[in-house]
């Protein structure tokens, strides 16, 4: 299990580099002003820090119920991205139409667009992350 402090260095960090990437493709993607994304990108990335915390500690508690090692598979790790983005996509999809007064069926195409730019982004971040901190095993509670 990780620790608080290493679930919050892994949470910021993680939207740190991800607004560092997404706000400037995002502009240059949908043809809008950089400082628009840059506002949906700073909010969408603050709500998704804290789903990241809330998600993570508890996927990692049912990793633990369930297999006895938070250690993440392959299949376990695309799950867990998905997941991660579908949650994220409910809430973030409506903040985005209002504030960039575009239809929610635009909203969904960028969130969608921004989702699967996380999803590969997660996928690569948490891998690093994983291989730069690794996990101190400790036994499961009996």
């Amino acid at each position: 299990m990780r620790t608080t402090f290493d679930r919050v260095r892994h949470a910021v960090s993680f939207e740190l580099i991800g607004l560092a990437l997404v706000t400037p493709l995002g502009a240059w993607a949908f043809h809008m002003p950089v400082g628009d994304i840059g506002v949906v990108a700073i909010v969408s990335a603050t709500i998704a820090t804290v789903w990241n915390y809330l998600f993570n500690l508890g996927f990692d508690h049912l990793l633990l119920a369930v297999k006895g090692s938070v250690r993440k598979s392959l299949q376990v790790r695309v799950a867990h991205a998905v997941l991660f983005e579908v949650g994220l996509l409910a809430v973030l999809m409506p903040f985005i139409a209002w504030y960039l007064g575009i239809s929610l069926l635009q909203a969904l195409l960028m969130d969608a667009s921004f989702a699967l730019f996380y999803m590969v982004y997660a996928f690569v971040f948490n891998l690093a992350y994983d291989r730069v901190y690794p996990i101190q095993e400790r036994p499961a509670k009996a």
